[in-house]
C-alpha cells in the first residue's frame, strides 16, 4: 500500500509539474508572439530608403492590436497584417519623409476590395505630389492588382508571368436546387423588388430586377476603373475596353506592346534599376523599409504638442455583419457600436466624429440601436460617415442619420429594404431522417416561426406587416436624414444597390472620397485645424477570452481556406439559412472578379 500511494502522489507531482511548465511555456510563446507583433519600439529608417509594400494578406479597416487576428497556426507564425487607416497614415508619413526616396510594390495577390483598394490608389496619387518615384513589379497580376499598380511611374512583369484584363463578373451562387433535394422550404417575407438577399435560397437564377442592379453597378465599377488607368496610362477608354473585350493581352509581352505596363523584366534586373534611382551601389542591399514596419517610425517635424492632443477627431470603425449585443470577430455589436459613439458623444475633448461604415447589413433592431446614437451624437457635435467597401442596407440605415456622408466611387451602398425569412424543415425531418413533430400549444400560434411547418396565411400576414411597417420607418428615417421626401426615397430604394458614385446622383451620399477626406471633413464642420485621432472602440486585450478568439479564428480561417473566393457567398446564405427574423441586408455578398 505505501508503495501505491508513494507511486501515486509521484504521478499527481509529476502531472502537476508538467502542467505547470506547460503552462509556462505556453504564456511565453503568447508573450512572444504578442511583443514581436503589437511592438511600439521606434524604427530607425536610413537615408535613400524604400517604403516596401505587399497586400497579400487581407486589409481591414483598421490595424487589430490582436496578435492572434492573423495568426499562422499551421507555421507556427504571426503574418504581417496592416489595417488601412496605418496604411494611409504611413503613406502620408512617407511622402513628407527626406529618407524615402520612393516606394516598391510587389503585387501578385491583392485582398483589398475596391473601395479599400482606390483610396489606397488616390493615397498613392497624392504621394506622386511630392515628386519622388512608385515602381511596381509582379510575377502575376489580375486586374484588380493591375488597377492599383497603375497609379505606378514604371510599371515591370516577369517574362514568364501572367496579367489579366478581362472586365469584370458578378457570379453569385444559388443553392433553392439543393434545398428541394432536401426538402427545405424557404418562407420569405420581404420589401422591395430588388431586395435580392433571399434569392440564392428561392431561385436558381438572378430576377430580372437583380440582373438589372446587378448589371448597373458593376458596369459603374468597370467604368471607375477603365477611367483612372486609362488617365494614368496615357490611354483611352475605349481602348481598353477593346483591350478586354477581345482578350488582346494574354502575357506580359502584350501588356507591354499595348502600353498598359513599362517593361518585361525580371526582379533582378528591376532591382538593379532601383539602386540606381537611390544610387545603392551595384551588389548592395536595397534599404527596403515593409510598410507595417515604417508605422513605427518618427518623421522630423510630424510630433504633435500636448496642446495639440487636447483635440480630438473620433473615428469609430463598425465593420461586419451588425447584430443585436457586442462585436465579435467579423461582426458589428449594436451594444459595442453604440456605447462607442455615446463615449465620444460625452467626451468632451472630441470635437467631431467618424463613424467609418463597412457592413452589408443585418439585424434591423440592432442597426436601429446604432441609428438612434448617431443621432444624438449629431445633436452635440458634427457627425461624419466614411463608407469603405461596403455601408448597404443596415449600413445605410446607421449612416443616414449622420450630417454628411463620404463613399468611395467603388462603395457599395443603397439596399434600402427589409426582409423576412423562416425556413420551413418538415420535409427534410419527415422524409430524409424520419424525424417527426407533436406539438402542444396555450395558445393558437404558439407555434408560430418554429422551423418546422409552413405558415398560415394569418402567420404570413402578421410577418408582412412587420416587414412592412419597418421598411416604412426605415424609409422615413433616410428621408428626414437626407432631407428627402418619401417617395424620392423609396424610388431609389425598394432593396436596390447604387455604387458611391451613383448614389452620389441621386442624394444617398454627399461626396466622394475615403476615410482620410472624412476626417477632413469632420475637422472642418468643427472648425479646428489641429487635432489627434482617437480610435473606438477600444480594441480588447489579445489575453481575453483567449479560448474563445483562437475557437473563432480557426473556425473562420478554416472555412475561408475551404471555400475559397466564394467564403463571402456561402457565409451569407448560412446566415440567412440559420437566424430567424427580419433583416435590412444587402443582396447577398457580391463574388465579383
Amino acid at each position: 500500500m505505501k508503495q501505491f500511494f508513494k507511486f501515486l502522489f509521484a504521478s499527481l507531482f509529476g502531472t502537476f509539474l508538467a502542467l505547470i511548465l506547460m503552462a509556462a511555456v505556453t504564456i511565453g510563446i503568447i508573450g512572444a508572439i504578442a511583443s514581436s507583433t503589437t511592438s511600439d519600439k521606434e524604427v530607425n529608417v536610413k537615408d535613400n530608403s524604400i517604403l516596401y509594400i505587399t497586400l497579400e494578406e487581407e486589409v481591414a479597416d483598421r490595424t487589430s492590436d490582436d496578435p492572434f487576428d492573423n495568426f499562422d497556426w499551421n507555421n507556427f507564425k504571426s503574418l504581417p497584417q496592416i489595417g488601412l487607416n496605418d496604411i494611409l497614415e504611413n503613406l502620408d508619413k512617407a511622402k513628407k519623409d527626406d529618407r524615402i526616396k520612393g516606394i516598391f510594390m510587389d503585387l501578385t495577390l491583392v485582398n483589398l476590395g475596391l473601395a479599400r483598394m482606390n483610396e489606397i490608389r488616390d493615397a498613392m496619387v497624392d504621394f506622386k505630389t511630392s515628386g519622388k518615384f512608385i515602381y511596381t513589379y509582379s510575377d502575376a497580376m489580375d486586374q484588380q492588382a493591375y488597377y492599383l499598380a497603375s497609379v505606378s511611374d514604371k510599371i515591370y512583369a516577369h517574362p514568364g508571368g501572367i496579367l489579366q484584363l478581362n472586365g469584370l463578373s458578378a457570379q453569385p451562387v444559388f443553392l433553392k436546387g439543393a434545398l428541394d433535394k432536401l426538402d427545405i422550404e424557404m418562407q420569405v417575407i420581404r420589401h422591395g423588388k430588388f431586395k435580392s438577399a433571399i434569392e440564392p435560397l428561392t431561385r436558381e437564377n438572378m430576377s430580372e430586377a437583380n440582373r438589372l442592379q446587378t448589371r448597373v453597378f458593376v458596369n459603374s465599377l468597370w467604368s471607375t476603373m477603365v477611367n483612372e488607368i486609362a488617365e494614368s496610362r496615357n490611354l483611352s477608354a475605349d481602348r481598353i475596353n477593346e483591350l478586354a473585350d477581345n482578350l488582346a493581352v494574354g502575357s506580359p509581352q502584350d501588356a507591354m506592346t499595348t502600353g498598359l505596363i513599362d517593361g518585361v523584366k525580371y526582379r533582378d534586373e528591376v532591382l538593379n534599376e532601383l539602386r540606381e534611382l537611390t544610387e545603392i551601389e551595384e551588389g548592395k542591399d536595397l534599404n527596403f523599409v515593409k510598410i507595417k514596419k515604417y508605422t513605427g517610425a518618427k518623421v522630423n517635424g510630424d510630433d504633435k504638442s500636448l496642446e495639440d492632443y487636447k483635440t480630438k477627431i473620433a473615428v469609430i470603425y463598425a465593420a461586419g455583419e451588425i447584430q443585436y449585443g457586442e462585436s465579435e470577430s467579423d461582426v458589428m455589436g449594436s451594444k459595442t457600436i453604440a456605447e462607442a459613439i455615446e463615449k465620444a458623444r460625452k467626451d468632451e475633448k472630441v470635437k467631431s466624429i467618424v463613424l467609418r461604415v463597412n457592413s452589408p447589413g443585418g439585424s434591423s433592431l440592432a442597426s436601429d440601436i446604432i441609428w438612434r446614437q448617431v443621432v444624438l451624437a449629431k445633436k452635440d457635435k458634427p457627425v461624419v460617415v466614411s463608407m469603405g467597401n461596403l455601408a448597404a442596407s443596415g449600413g445605410y440605415y446607421i449612416s443616414c442619420g449622420a450630417d454628411k456622408i463620404i463613399a468611395d466611387e467603388n462603395t457599395i451602398t443603397g439596399s434600402i429594404g427589409v426582409f423576412g425569412i423562416i425556413p420551413n424543415a418538415k420535409g427534410f425531418f419527415n422524409n430524409k431522417l424520419g424525424v417527426t413533430f407533436d406539438t402542444v400549444n396555450t395558445n393558437t400560434y404558439s407555434d408560430m416561426g418554429n422551423g418546422v411547418r409552413p405558415l398560415k396565411n394569418v402567420e404570413t400576414q402578421y410577418i408582412t406587416n412587420l416587414v412592412e411597417r419597418i421598411y416604412d420607418d426605415f424609409v422615413n428615417k433616410v428621408a428626414e436624414g437626407r432631407s428627402m421626401t418619401y417617395a424620392e426615397v423609396d424610388s431609389v430604394g425598394q432593396g436596390r444597390v447604387w455604387t458611391g458614385t451613383d448614389a452620389l446622383e441621386i442624394g444617398l451620399v454627399d461626396e466622394i472620397g475615403g476615410l482620410s477626406r472624412a476626417i477632413e471633413v469632420a475637422a472642418e464642420l468643427a472648425k479646428i485645424e489641429k487635432y489627434s485621432i482617437y480610435e473606438l472602440p477600444e480594441q480588447k486585450s489579445p489575453f481575453e477570452d483567449i479560448a474563445k478568439q483562437f475557437s473563432e479564428n480557426m473556425e473562420s480561417k478554416m472555412a475561408k481556406k475551404y471555400f475559397g473566393e466564394y467564403f463571402s457567398d456561402f457565409n451569407g446564405i448560412y446566415k440567412n439559412l440559420t437566424e430567424f427574423g427580419v433583416y435590412a441586408r444587402m443582396p447577398y455578398n457580391y463574388n465579383i472578379q
